[in-house]
């Protein structure tokens, strides 16, 4: 839930608060001393250049061809491997058009939705750091408290958030930036809780364009994003009417898809900003109601113990060395010259000056 000011507030999601009566353990996890070296794993993530494939409605039949990773999914704060998401694993995949970056997580699990209920359905966050000093833990890392962050106290800890809450989202439908928020200048989503976001630490994370300092209506939502579970048959299209769409208890796969532009008109810092061949770093989390249990801010689960990789791939004009793009080449060269040529001669043949037959005088006064 967002209070008044914009502030999430703690039971919304990563919520670190640390408890008096916490475990020495979950102590030292939240104020970032958990030794997360001997958890993380060392992988590569790509957006490959793949314009045109994709179509934004929360079904993954377009991404058959686009590689992925497969992560367990972890509690983020207690990252032992017997408190392992059970339903199954994590795809990861990503790839961008040279004008908006797309994500697909791919989530195995029995389907589970309760409308209006955000905390009893599933929700999904993706997490990617701004500044130069934006950390993993503790959200970006900055050491001020709620009363005393702000843009000046934590420059270069901002983080960029993206969080998908479905509890009143219909499957195959799209969520996020629309007109109505985005002309009121924040990152909210009113329709379906596809919110944009930035946070300097787990206690200062706020709506695009609301803030400690005030808020600023340049801010936008710049997500866009769809959801589905693999137990759905039915593909022309559901409405609100139609919840909760399916059964509870059913085997299946839940499919987030996601984009939002490489760069934003973000003027606040509180946008990541992409560049194709460049890299960039991100996280991912997801929230599931274990046991029919409602989910709360801190049960996260987590793909990683720190932030993964993400290149961003260049598009390539070059032709691969003896495939068949060099016989298409080929052909391509030779009836251009052909042409040229063609052109050429037919150009010569117009422009050249016609020769008129002389008459000698003396013969047509003959004829006169």
């Amino acid at each position: 839930m967002i209070d008044g000011s914009g502030l999430l507030a703690d039971d919304e999601f990563w919520d670190e608060d640390v408890k008096r009566d916490s475990p020495p353990f979950l102590k030292s996890v939240l104020h970032g001393h958990f030794p997360i070296s001997d958890f993380s794993i060392s992988i590569n993530g790509e957006a490959e250049f793949r314009p045109g494939i994709v179509t934004l409605d929360g079904h993954a039949d377009d991404w058959n061809d686009i590689d992925g990773f497969e992560f367990s999914l972890l509690p983020a704060l207690d990252p032992d491997d017997d408190k392992e998401y059970k339903g199954g694993k994590m795809t990861v995949k990503a790839l961008h058009d040279g004008k908006d970056l797309f994500f697909l997580l791919q989530v195995d699990g029995d389907y589970a939705y309760a409308k209006g209920n955000n905390n009893k359905c599933p929700s999904v966050a993706l997490m990617f750091p701004i500044g130069d000093h934006a950390t993993y833990h503790n959200m970006g890392g900055c050491k001020e408290g709620t009363n005393s962050c702000t843009s000046k106290t934590c420059k270069g800890h901002e983080v960029d958030m993206m969080h998908f809450s479905i509890g009143n989202a219909i499957p195959g439908r799209l969520y996020g930036g629309n007109l109505i928020d985005n002309r009121d200048g924040n990152g909210g989503d009113r329709f379906g809780h596809l919110v944009d976001l930035y946070a300097w630490n787990p206690h200062c994370r706020y709506i695009d364009g609301i803030g400690p300092s005030g808020n600023d209506s340049s801010a936008q939502n710049n997500w866009k994003g769809a959801w589905w579970h693999t137990i759905f048959t039915d593909h022309s299209g559901f409405v609100e009417e139609d919840s909760p769409y399916g059964s509870d208890g059913q085997k299946g796969t839940y499919l987030f898809e996601f984009s939002r532009p490489l760069r934003t008109m973000d003027r606040l810092q509180q946008d990541a900003q992409f560049t194709i061949s460049g890299s960039s770093k991100m996280a991912v989390a997801f929230w599931y109601p274990v046991d029919g249990n409602p989910w709360h801010g801190s049960g996260h689960f987590s793909i990683n113990c720190d932030w993964i990789p993400l290149d961003i791939s260049p598009g390539s004009s070059m032709l691969s060395p003896g495939g068949s793009g060099d016989v298409g080449g080929a052909i391509a060269l030779l009836f251009s010259v052909v042409s040229l040529c063609i052109s050429v001669f037919v150009g010569y043949r117009v422009a050249r000056p016609k020769g008129i037959p002389f008459t000698p005088v003396g013969t047509t006064m003959e004829n006169l």
